[in-house]
């Protein structure tokens, strides 16, 4: 049965626009608050050689380099570029014709632009994924619209690299809990805490965590189950398992965007998903098998009973493993059924294992789709162009999985080593841009005695009163909720939350956001809360202190509390704007008392000024969706007024690439 994968392709493209439009138009709304000249990292510190463009790209690979051949500073160059990929994504998403490798290469050269002078502000594992996803839409994508470039085979290569990259992704996230020897995660404790201990949770995380303990712990089996042993299914021969476990990813994603903000993270796994499906279960194709006979009942018998081997042995070793039981009490207890000296042994041979099927599975795609281009094509010259075409991308797929096995191993120590030498070379090479990664999220659970949360707080004297700030999603305020604010990343109110796990001399960044809140800067401000006491006159003091969150009971939600604190201690000392030691400081960091390249064009910069004027006056997620809404009524409107096609009868040619694809109705 042969099913086509070009519209699921032309869906995917469509998608990671609008993954590219939630993440420059995020950073656009914060850039002038974390980058400019006053911001709490000016970006122009990071390109020391600003005054020689040529040079300072070769060193950063950032076009903000050459900032000055438009007559603007670094922060008003990175506006423009955000703003620019904001749109050309929206574009992308409506017209998919504009969906070409060009396109994507301009959108990913801009994020790795952007992300190049990011700082901590931008070090984040999405960030890095974005970037490697973002390369491999360039060889997905066709070339252009017509000619051998755009012939299906090569499709099935390409596809399969964003496969391999969600097994990548998913799987070392599952063991990377394990290998931590985190108690949690070993306990089957983790959801315990997790729902109020995680960055930004969303309303619905207190209404998880008041679950009992037994369906955390099932959901932590589940959440093992979905991330370590199903990925192996994305490369099985059986067709349903791929479906199932694509269905799993999209389970587990689901329920994290309903319990967590996290930005585009989960929309760029769920667009991964995509490559575990096709066009017929998609809609968009009906296929007969072609096969007659008794070929075709062993065909689906093998088929059939692989399936529910399948899923006989997930399910066996799943109880096993997990001792799931049911108890008298309509519950189901479960623990970890093997020790860390038994896992690492596993591991040993997992890895080495899920290497080989990768590349066995990558062999048969490209020799099914080689095989495509010679017998599918008709004429020598459109055959022999799309052979070598299919060729090319079959050989940077595999250059493209040489070198992903260097971070991947990072998991198995003896696994790396045995990576091939000249694969590590390529890694080494390429590692500036980001072509492809390490992952493990949530390694550790933290906040196990209680969520660490960093309060600051401002005041005109010594003695008080001090009143604290107030950011729009990090918890502050005891009678407010988090609210849901993915697909945004509001970065300051992130990085509070891993600046609670440790102390401020370990955070540089905050200390300069001290001072930005004490000069009164408006950049810095426009971050806040607008609720915040110090937004229209900047205090004379200002300090920080620990505190113990918890989510409250279900009695004590009664009342109107979401939150309980207790205070630990001190964070921050007192400083005042002039302090000579902070002041100091701030300027042997480069933070402040640094110049940026002088703006000449103030056209240009007034365009951007009164642009951001009209953006800003809506609410950063709120921007974000009546983008993706318009978005998605252009789509449906065009596709209403649109010709009706019917689907998978085959109209005739409509380019050159079009010539070989034969009715599947």
């Amino acid at each position: 049965m042969a099913v086509d994968i070009m519209h699921t392709r032309n869906f995917f493209l469509r998608c990671m626009c609008a993954i590219y439009m939630f993440a420059f138009g995020s950073l656009y709304v914060q850039i002038p608050g974390l980058y400019s000249e006053k911001g709490i990292l000016p970006a122009h510190t990071q390109l020391p050689n600003l005054n020689y463009p040529k040079q300072c790209f070769l060193d950063k690979l950032t076009v903000l380099c050459f900032s000055s051949y438009f007559g603007l500073n670094t922060s008003y160059m990175m506006e423009l570029l955000a703003l620019t990929s904001t749109v050309l994504s929206f574009i992308g998403m409506v017209w998919k014709s504009w969906c070409t490798a060009t396109f994507f290469f301009l959108l990913w050269g801009a994020y790795l632009s952007l992300y190049q002078v990011g700082q901590t502000f931008l070090w984040f594992q999405w960030d890095i994924l974005l970037l490697e996803v973002g390369f491999l839409t360039i060889l997905v994508a066709p070339v252009s619209r017509r000619g051998w470039f755009e012939y299906r085979p090569r499709n099935l290569v390409t596809m399969w690299l964003l496969r391999w990259a969600l097994f990548r992704l998913m799987f070392a996230s599952g063991v990377v809990k394990l290998q931590s020897n985190c108690p949690t995660w070993w306990g089957l404790t983790a959801l315990n805490i997790h729902y109020e201990s995680q960055c930004i949770p969303t309303p619905l995380s207190w209404y998880f965590h008041q679950l009992p303990e037994w369906w955390h712990k099932l959901c932590v089996v589940a959440t093992y189950l979905i991330e370590i042993p199903i990925p192996f299914l994305f490369f099985s021969p059986v067709r349903s398992h791929r479906i199932f476990a694509c269905y799993s990813q999209i389970l587990l994603q689901l329920m994290i965007i309903l319990t967590g903000n996290y930005n585009f993270f989960n929309l760029l796994t769920l667009t991964l998903c995509l490559s575990l499906m096709d066009d017929l279960h998609l809609g968009y194709q009906h296929v007969k098998d072609l096969s007659f006979g008794f070929i075709s009942y062993v065909k689906s018998t093998i088929s059939s009973v692989g399936k529910w081997i399948g899923y006989g042995v997930l399910a066996y070793y799943t109880m096993a493993y997990f001792s799931l039981r049911a108890t008298p009490e309509g519950t189901i207890e479960s623990t970890i059924a093997f020790t860390r000296e038994e896992f690492d042994a596993w591991m040993s041979r997992a890895v080495p294992l899920s290497i080989a099927i990768g590349a066995f599975s990558l062999l048969i795609t490209v020799a099914e789709a080689l095989t495509s281009a010679l017998f599918e094509v008709r004429g020598c010259l459109d055959k022999f162009g799309v052979f070598i075409t299919t060729l090319l991308y079959s050989l940077l797929a595999i250059a493209m999985f040489g070198i992903s096995l260097v971070p991947y191993t990072v998991i198995d120590r003896p696994a790396n080593q045995r990576v091939l030498p000249i694969f590590h070379y390529w890694y080494e090479q390429t590692s500036d841009v980001h072509l492809t990664s390490a992952y493990g999220l949530f390694r550790r659970m933290t906040g196990i005695e209680g969520r660490p949360e960093v309060i600051l707080e401002g005041a005109m004297y010594l003695d008080g009163p001090w009143l604290e700030y107030e950011f729009p999603y990090k918890p502050g305020s005891l009678h407010r909720p988090c609210p849901f604010n993915a697909p945004h990343q509001p970065r300051v109110d992130w990085q509070l939350w891993f600046a609670a796990l440790g102390s401020y001399n370990q955070n540089p960044w905050l200390i300069s956001l001290a001072h930005r809140l004490l000069s009164g800067q408006p950049e810095v401000l426009s971050l806040l809360d607008p609720s915040s006491p110090w937004k229209n006159k900047p205090p004379k003091y200002i300090r920080a202190s620990k505190y113990t969150y918890h989510y409250t009971n279900f009695a004590e939600g009664a009342s109107g509390l979401w939150w309980k604190r207790d205070l630990e201690g001190d964070y921050l000392p007192i400083f005042t704007v002039d302090h000579a030691p902070l002041v100091e400081y701030l300027r042997k960091i480069g933070t402040i008392g640094t110049m940026d390249i002088p703006a000449t064009n103030q056209p240009l910069q007034n365009l951007l000024d009164l642009i951001r004027s009209f953006i800003c006056i809506v609410d950063a997620e709120l921007l974000l969706f009546s983008l993706f809404l318009t978005a998605c009524i252009i789509i449906w409107t065009k596709r209403n007024t649109e010709p009706s096609v019917v689907k998978g009868v085959y109209r005739g040619p409509r380019n050159k690439a079009d010539r070989w694809e034969k009715s599947t109705s």
